[in-house]
């Protein structure tokens, strides 16, 4: 199915671009998160003549991204855990966690959906977490997991 881009996607296309996606990816992400549009003659038309506001507010979106980038790269935000003896978690940190923690040290409202652990965290120690902010904008913050006490 054809679709026009609305937002600059990583590794799909940028603003303006006329792709091909299955048609499941079409409705139930891309048009459903108002991303794309159908690729009829009128809404290319459409697009044609918004292209240019559109960019306006991706490089917006862009700049925000920096800004919270900057505030929040390389830091090292720390999480206490219940822990068994051998220094393993009941359960894991998941990034709705990552998000919360954030949101009390920094004021930031980052969605947990751009946090993305490069490993599952599953123990104490630290742990590099990716944030991506915007398509063009990544940041990488540490996550130290110390006990909040041990259970026998």
């Amino acid at each position: 199915m054809k679709v026009i881009l609305l937002e600059n996607l990583r590794r799909i296309g940028s603003i303006g671009e006329i792709i091909d996606v299955k048609r499941g990816f079409a409705r139930n992400f891309l048009i459903a998160n108002k991303k794309a549009l159908y690729a009829s003659k009128e809404n290319i038309l459409e697009v044609e003549k918004i292209k240019t506001e559109l960019g306006k507010k991706d490089a917006e979106r862009k700049k925000e991204a920096k800004k919270i980038s900057e505030q929040i790269n390389n830091k090292e935000f720390e999480i206490k855990k219940l822990s068994t003896e051998n220094k393993e978690l009941y359960g894991s940190v998941k990034p709705t966690e990552i998000s919360k923690l954030i949101k009390e040290k920094e004021n930031l409202e980052i969605k947990p959906s751009l946090i993305q652990p490069l490993k599952e965290i599953k123990a104490l120690g630290k742990f590099k977490v990716k944030v991506s902010l915007h398509s063009e904008v990544d940041s990488e913050i540490t996550i130290n997991v110390t006990s909040a006490e041990t259970i026998q």
